[in-house]
């Protein structure tokens, strides 16, 4: 029997909430088919909703970046210098330790390009803000700027991710050892403001 009361919106959070449900890969798993079945609906019947499984997934991505982003901001307000960094830093493994199915769809980039990704862009792009800010308490040089984002990003990224897989399997504490990261990713920073 269908779902009564289905809209785009109950799609796309039924959308959200088996992408959380499949873990890791829930976001690259994502089905049309999936969705349909726990709408209570056939496949066919979420087009009235949603035009396409891209576009589900878009959907999908606004959603993961706008509440990622709320962590973030939530994590380091009031915070400056190195306390915000860690701050960003230890909400990002929070919320993909929570929601790894959202955090891989925050991943997505969107294309600048596409007018179908204008609210991802938009989106990203306040994220983006938010790690900006964060940043400024280290006196950046403006060009070095979108380097030390590039930097926080990919290097948290690479962290969190080899902790989702399942990459960290010896038996040392797995929290002093994101410590140290979060060390050596201050020094990084440190090291691009010039200083020692």
């Amino acid at each position: 029997m269908a779902r009564a009361g289905l809209s785009q919106a109950a799609v796309v959070r039924i959308a959200v909430d088996l992408v959380d449900a499949g873990g890791p890969t829930g976001f690259a798993d994502l089905a049309l088919a999936k969705v349909a079945a726990q709408a209570g609906v056939a496949t066919p019947s979420l087009y009235k909703h949603v035009g396409s499984l891209a576009a589900l997934r878009r959907e999908v991505a606004v959603v993961s970046v706008e509440d990622y982003t709320r962590a973030l901001t939530d994590a380091t307000v009031g915070l400056a210098g190195p306390d915000a960094v860690a701050a960003l830093a230890h909400a990002t493994r929070r919320y993909a330790r929570a929601h790894p199915g959202r955090y891989a769809a925050v991943q997505v980039a969107p294309d600048p390009d596409d007018p179908a990704d204008a609210a991802l862009s938009a989106a990203a792009g306040r994220s983006v803000q938010v790690v900006a800010a964060v940043l400024r308490g280290f006196d950046l040089p403006e060009d070095r700027t979108i380097d030390a984002i590039r930097s926080v990003r990919a290097s948290l990224h690479g962290f969190v991710a080899l902790e989702l897989g399942g990459g960290f399997r010896l038996p040392d504490d797995l929290d002093q050892s994101f410590e140290v990261h979060v060390r050596s990713m201050l020094a990084g920073l440190t090291a691009l403001t010039g200083g020692s």
